[in-house]
């Protein structure tokens, strides 16, 4: 991407306020998980917020941990990640924490493009946006964000005057098209979700659910471990397999497809994920873990790692373009899938 990763971070009551509407400001959190968002802080080059919430909120926008500062010298970077404003007018508090805490860059921009560009070409590869309204309405209704995590706090503002998590808006994630929760956690009292919402950040979640499944894979000296799972359009699992499985030929694909009605209309809609490229060639079975997908009518396959000519020259991923489906190597992955077959690789 020509832009930073963009993280998404917002706390909110349970019907899904910010804040309240008066001059206080409401803590919706706890210290426990202040401090998750501190190390999440201390993971990012840069964290952003918008004009508004510096006037309402004056946010420091620091690390706390003194510990989390240290290790992010010793690893070359400053103590705090860059400081970013968005605002249109550019009319801020002079004595706002923003500016006057803190040693690290402060930067502010008045349009979006051109601050995620320029971040960018900064060295910022990973950007943490803060709030408030406008600005999570801004990234998420131009589909500008890979991953949301929004805590809910265990009570209702029930005031429609008080700032709410968006704006009204057309988002990409809605009925049809749903972000993918990757995580829940309890933190005291409040609970965390982490949505996964850029479709890269989603296929690597799935593929490592791949590359964990091959783990269990029974050992063998003349075949790869390799797990998979078929996910429908909605981001919901249909089934997953993995090699020898079921009988010692079996292949991750084919354990994963057996599992599925052949007439079920999701899998027009759906990705498999497979940590090694599907097979197009084999001698245990006379339909090779290509031709069962293109049976299927899977219309995207994802794999981590390009079948070794440890056996025979695989050209899974080929035939499978060729037969107009799509295809995505996700390479990051291809190490575990090495080091789960480290014996034959």
């Amino acid at each position: 991407m020509n832009r930073p990763f963009v993280l998404l971070s917002a706390a909110m009551s349970i019907d899904g306020h910010l804040d309240d509407a008066t001059d206080r400001r409401l803590v919706l959190s706890n210290d426990a998980d202040w401090d998750r968002v501190d190390e999440v802080r201390a993971g990012c080059d840069a964290i952003l917020v918008g004009a508004n919430t510096i006037r309402r909120d004056d946010p420091r926008l620091l690390i706390r941990s003194p510990a989390r500062r240290a290790a992010r010298v010793a690893a070359g970077l400053p103590a705090h990640p860059v400081k970013v404003a968005l605002s249109r007018s550019g009319n801020l508090p002079a004595d706002a924490a923003f500016f006057t805490e803190g040693d690290g860059e402060k930067l502010v921009y008045a349009d979006v493009d051109v601050l995620l560009a320029d971040l960018h070409a900064r060295g910022v590869r990973r950007l943490m946006v803060e709030g408030g309204t406008s600005v999570h309405t801004e990234f998420l209704t131009r589909g500008l964000a890979d991953e949301l995590h929004l805590v809910v706090a265990p009570f209702f503002v029930g005031d429609a005057r008080a700032p709410r998590l968006v704006h009204d808006g057309r988002f990409p994630w809605h009925t049809g098209h749903r972000a993918t929760l990757a995580e829940v956690r309890k933190i005291g009292n409040v609970v965390l979700h982490r949505y996964l919402l850029g479709q890269s950040e989603v296929d690597r979640h799935w593929l490592a659910e791949a590359v964990e499944l091959s783990r269990r894979c029974p050992p063998s000296d003349t075949a790869f471990a390799v797990g998979a799972v078929v996910v429908d359009a909605l981001g919901e699992e249909m089934a997953r397999g993995y090699s020898r499985e079921t009988d010692d030929r079996v292949h991750a694909e084919e354990a994963a497809l057996a599992r599925l009605d052949p007439a079920d209309p999701r899998l027009a809609h759906a990705t498999i994920y497979s940590s090694l490229e599907p097979c197009s060639r084999r001698a245990s079975r006379p339909r090779t873990c290509t031709g069962l997908i293109l049976d299927a009518g899977i219309p995207r396959v994802v794999f981590a790692a390009r079948e070794p000519a440890t056996f025979v020259d695989g050209e899974g991923a080929e035939l499978l373009a060729a037969a107009g489906r799509e295809v995505v190597e996700v390479p990051e992955l291809a190490g575990a899938v090495r080091e789960v077959n480290r014996h034959l690789w």
